[in-house]
C-alpha cells in the first residue's frame, strides 16, 4: 500500500494536478491539507474518474483536510475528540473547532489527515492555540494507544513544526519566531516517546525540505522547511518499506508551496485486483 501527505494550498487550483500525480506514482491514499474549501466546492469529479473517492472536512476558504483513496475507506472521524477551537477573542472552550483533522480507516490501518496551527507569532493567541492543538492531540494519541497497543496508526501532514535545526535553511532567520521555538519542538517531540510514535520517514530520508515559499526565490535557492510529516505506530512503522520527498512536485506550473510525502507500506490489499485500470 502506497500512502502520502501533501499540502496542496488549495485543491480547487490544484486538482488536475493532484489527480494527475496520484495516478502517476500509483498512490492508494493520500492525506490532503489546506484544500480551501467547503464539501460542495471540491472537485469530486476528476478524482471518481481516476477511481479515489474522497472523505473531507471543509468548512471555508481557509484550512480544510481531506483523504483521496481508491481502497474503502471506513470509520471516517472529523476533528478528535479534544480538539480546541479557536476565534480571536473567544476562550477555547467556546470558539468554534477549525476543519484541521479527520481520520480514516484503510485496511485495517488507521490514518488521520492533520493540519496543525501554523501559531503566527510568538505573542499571537494563535501560538497558544497551536500548542493547546498539539497537546491535546497528543494525549488523545496516547488514549488511542493504550486502547490499542498494537494499532497501526499513522499521523501525517503538515506540522507547521521544524523540530531540528538542520529542518531549515539557515535557523538564524527563525530565531524569534514560529516553527522552531523551543515550546513548538517540545510539543513535537511529546509524539516521539517510548511507546507512542516514531518519524517514519527520517530514518531513511535523514535529509530534505518539503515546503518552500513562493517569495524570494526560496526554491531555486533551496531555502526550505521540513514541516511535513508521517508520525507511526510501532505497528505502522514495522510495515514500512521505502519512504520519498517528491520535491519535483515543487517545480512545474503553478505548483504548491509543499511537497508530498510517500510512505510504501508491506501491506496486500484484499481490493488489489479490483483496482480500476487507468491508461
Amino acid at each position: 500500500m502506497r500512502v502520502a501527505t501533501w499540502n496542496v494550498n488549495s485543491i480547487r487550483a490544484r486538482a488536475s494536478r493532484v489527480v494527475d500525480w496520484l495516478v502517476r506514482e500509483d498512490v492508494d491514499v493520500l492525506g490532503m491539507q489546506e484544500i480551501k474549501c467547503k464539501p460542495e466546492q471540491f472537485p469530486y469529479d476528476l478524482f471518481h474518474e481516476a477511481g479515489y473517492d474522497i472523505e473531507l472536512h471543509g468548512l471555508s476558504q481557509w484550512n480544510g483536510v481531506a483523504f483521496a483513496s481508491r481502497l474503502p475507506m471506513s470509520d471516517v472521524t472529523i476533528t478528535f475528540p479534544s480538539q480546541p477551537g479557536f476565534a480571536k477573542g473567544v476562550e477555547s472552550g467556546d470558539a468554534p473547532k477549525e476543519a484541521r483533522a479527520i481520520g480514516v480507516t484503510v485496511d485495517g490501518i488507521r490514518l488521520w489527515s492533520l493540519y496543525v496551527p501554523n501559531g503566527r507569532e510568538l505573542d499571537d493567541p494563535h501560538y497558544t492555540y497551536k500548542l493547546d492543538w498539539l497537546a491535546r492531540l497528543r494525549d488523545e494519541t496516547e488514549a488511542w494507544l493504550a486502547d490499542d497497543p498494537g494499532i497501526p496508526l499513522a499521523l501525517m501532514g503538515d506540522w507547521n513544526v521544524a523540530p531540528l535545526d538542520t529542518d531549515v535553511w539557515d535557523p538564524a532567520v527563525f530565531e524569534g519566531h514560529t516553527h522552531t521555538s523551543p515550546p513548538e519542538r517540545a510539543a513535537f517531540d511529546a509524539f516521539l516517546q517510548p511507546g507512542l510514535l516514531s518519524d517514519v520517514v527520517r530514518p531513511r530520508l535523514p535529509e530534505g525540505y518539503t515546503y518552500w515559499d513562493y517569495k524570494q526565490l526560496r526554491f531555486p535557492r533551496n531555502e526550505g522547511m521540513r514541516i511535513d510529516f508521517v508520525l507511526g505506530s510501532s505497528s505502522f512503522a514495522d510495515l514500512v518499506s521505502s519512504v520519498r520527498i517528491d520535491r519535483n512536485e515543487r517545480k512545474g506550473d503553478a505548483p504548491s508551496d509543499h511537497v508530498p510525502v510517500v510512505v510504501d507500506l508491506d501491506v496486500e490489499s484484499e481490493d488489489d485486483d479490483d483496482r480500476p485500470m487507468i491508461f
